[in-house]
Parts: C-alpha cells; sequence; structure tokens
C-alpha cells in the first residue's frame, strides 16, 4: 500500500528521480521520458472523463488505473531476478482489445481521415490519442535500449486505438467525424491568385486618373493585389 506524508522530498534537486528498485536516475533519462508520457497521457484521459457518462466514463476510468499499472512497470528495470512484479498483463490489453471491437462494430466506415474534434468528448479524446502516441513512441525507443515488458509496448499500442475509436463513437456513431479533405483550402489560393493576377504589377487595376476619387482607391487596390500575390508566393515557396 502507498503512503504519502510529505510531498515534497528534495531529493529531485540534483536532476535525479528514484526508481522502484531504488535506483537513481537523470530526470531526462528515457525511462523517465516514457514514465512522464504516460502520466501526461492519463492527465489528458482525465480531462475527457469530464464529458464521458455511463460505458464511456467507465471505460475511461480502467484505462486510468490501467495507466499507473503502465508506470508503475516501467518504474521497475527488468532484473531477472525473481518476485512478484506490477506489471501490465496481457489480459489487460485484451480489453482494450474487445472494447474496440464492439465500438467499431457499430460506427460508420471511414472514408476519409479524421479530422480532432466534433463534440467535446471527442476532441479531448483525440488530444489523449495523440499523447498515448508520444508515450508509445517513449516507450518504444526505451525498449531500444533496455529490456522492458513486450505487454507494456502492446497496450500502449492498443490505448490509442481505442481512444482513437472511441473518439468516433463520441462523433454520433462516426456521423459526426470531422473529416479531412485534401487540399481544400488551396482553392481559396488559386481564388485569390486570379484575382489579383499572377503578373504583379501587370496584373494592376487600370485606373480613372481624371477623378482623385477613383485614382486613390485605384491605388488602393493596386497595392492590395500585389501584397496578395507577395503572400501567396511566400506561402508557395515556404511549403
Amino acid at each position: 500500500m502507498v503512503k504519502l506524508n510529505k510531498i515534497y522530498t528534495k531529493t529531485g534537486d540534483s536532476g535525479q528521480t528514484g526508481l522502484s528498485d531504488g535506483s537513481r536516475v537523470a530526470k531526462f533519462s528515457a525511462r523517465i521520458i516514457a514514465i512522464g508520457a504516460v502520466d501526461e497521457t492519463n492527465s489528458a484521459v482525465g480531462i475527457a472523463r469530464l464529458d464521458a457518462e455511463d460505458d464511456a466514463d467507465a471505460m475511461l476510468a480502467r484505462i486510468q488505473n490501467d495507466l499507473f499499472d503502465l508506470g508503475a512497470d516501467l518504474s521497475m528495470p527488468e532484473d531477472g531476478k525473481p518476485g512478484e512484479r506490477l506489471r501490465i498483463a496481457p489480459v489487460q490489453v485484451d480489453r482494450l482489445e474487445r472494447e474496440i471491437d464492439a465500438m467499431n462494430a457499430r460506427l460508420e466506415p471511414l472514408s476519409s481521415f479524421v479530422l480532432p474534434g466534433g463534440t467535446a468528448l471527442a476532441a479531448h479524446l483525440h488530444l489523449a490519442r495523440a499523447i498515448a502516441r508520444r508515450a508509445e513512441r517513449a516507450i518504444v525507443e526505451l525498449a531500444a535500449k533496455e529490456t522492458i515488458n513486450p505487454a507494456a509496448i502492446h497496450y500502449a499500442n492498443r490505448l490509442s486505438d481505442h481512444l482513437f475509436v472511441m473518439a468516433r463513437a463520441a462523433n454520433n456513431e462516426g456521423m459526426g467525424d470531422v473529416l479531412w479533405v485534401p487540399g481544400a483550402t488551396r482553392e481559396s489560393y488559386n481564388l485569390a491568385r486570379s484575382l489579383s493576377g499572377s503578373e504583379g504589377c501587370a496584373g494592376r487595376v487600370k485606373t480613372d486618373n481624371s477623378d482623385p476619387a477613383r485614382r486613390f482607391w485605384g491605388i488602393i487596390t493596386s497595392l492590395v493585389q500585389e501584397s496578395a500575390v507577395v503572400f501567396i508566393d511566400a506561402l508557395e515557396k515556404g511549403s
């Protein structure tokens, strides 16, 4: 049983922190980065729960508890010694897969990639999903340097899938998904070019010098056209 009587200990003032086996490591080590990313994921899931109800809230509550298990797993380096250790178990990965399949069976088939958004719950779940992906990358990087529990990687991988499917479910079973439209904003650039004239100064509006008011507005229009061309050219070069 964990018992915390004091929050600050000053033992981390030197830039190191302790692992569950008593060893000390730098706070920028791969293991601590992975543990921190798992903690961030848990915090994002907690925010999502503010808008979750019933089954969705229950699933997220289980995930939050699992994420503490995952953090505990990562905080205990594999040493090959016999003894009971709190590790992510395959049964926890299996549960995520069953929940993913159950939710996905009710969803509209995807016709494009999904933009993060829709309902408040869906948006928060997409944010949690993106952070979970970062946590997975950190765990995989740790696994490339040290031996870790394979189920920890499997859980992190399934979690982002779970949060993605749950986000779609929160958007009216996928009916309210915000879909990516490839190149949709390029039409606005083409329209601006056609209005301004791609030749720059050659595309200026001719002014009537006999009328001071028309001459003034003609100058303003030409300046706007030139600015639009410069801006669009800069965007295209930057991309």
